[in-house]
């Protein structure tokens, strides 16, 4: 799951504030990724389009997005709550499921657990991949990422039946109306499923949102 230029899941719940009075806020996104990489581990390396349907509430939130790969479709679930605290520092929980078509991948499930303060951001998540049919293998991944004035540059590691490391640095803009970025992963010998050797990637991506 890229959710475009929202950095991740990280992101994602940490832009969540809790909002006086109610109100709730039901938005889509379209967007067009150069290659698609998740957690520095590659999806799709075409052209890939992507979209999706997110609800906002006093915290809470709740959505579903959805991308081409390499061998059929990827649909996410999530959903969670995030909290801001004045001073500026941000804590969330949450539940992704990442879903396939095709025989690119199996389902994971995972909880995610963030914290934020000023231009710096972590997260950890913890889940389990059913493997094809194999023995369920367990996962966590444990990410830092430091973002201002649109640059960002991110650490992720995998842990536990999991092993892997990478950097990925960017940034993003809006050019007339449209989220644009521009991104480089570099991953390790254990995330590079094409050569197993490690890659260093530059990717593109244009997005849009929508109030509904």
């Amino acid at each position: 799951m890229y959710k475009s230029a929202k950095l991740m899941i990280a992101g994602a719940l940490l832009s969540i504030t809790v909002a006086t009075p109610a109100v709730a806020d039901f938005s889509a996104n379209i967007g067009l990724l150069s290659d698609y990489f998740y957690r520095g581990v590659v999806q799709n390396t075409t052209a890939t389009t992507n979209g999706g349907l997110d609800y906002e509430q006093n915290g809470f939130y709740l959505g579903t997005w959805a991308a081409d790969v390499e061998d059929g479709l990827e649909v996410d679930i999530f959903g969670g709550y995030g909290f801001e605290f004045d001073g500026g520092f941000s804590v969330g929980v949450g539940f992704t499921g990442y879903y396939y078509t095709g025989d690119f991948d199996d389902t994971y499930q995972e909880i995610n657990l963030t914290a934020g303060y000023s231009i710096i951001s972590f997260e950890y998540s913890f889940g389990e991949y059913d493997n094809f049919g194999g023995p369920d293998l367990d996962y966590d991944f444990t990410a830092v990422t430091i973002e201002k004035s649109g640059f960002y540059g991110k650490y992720g590691t995998f842990g536990d039946d999991f092993d892997g490391d990478y950097f990925e640095f960017g940034y993003g803009t809006e050019i007339g109306g449209f989220d644009t970025g521009i991104s480089i992963v570099i991953n390790d010998k254990n995330l590079d499923l094409e050569t197993g050797d490690g890659t260093e990637t530059i990717i593109f991506s244009i997005s849009k949102s929508f109030d509904l």
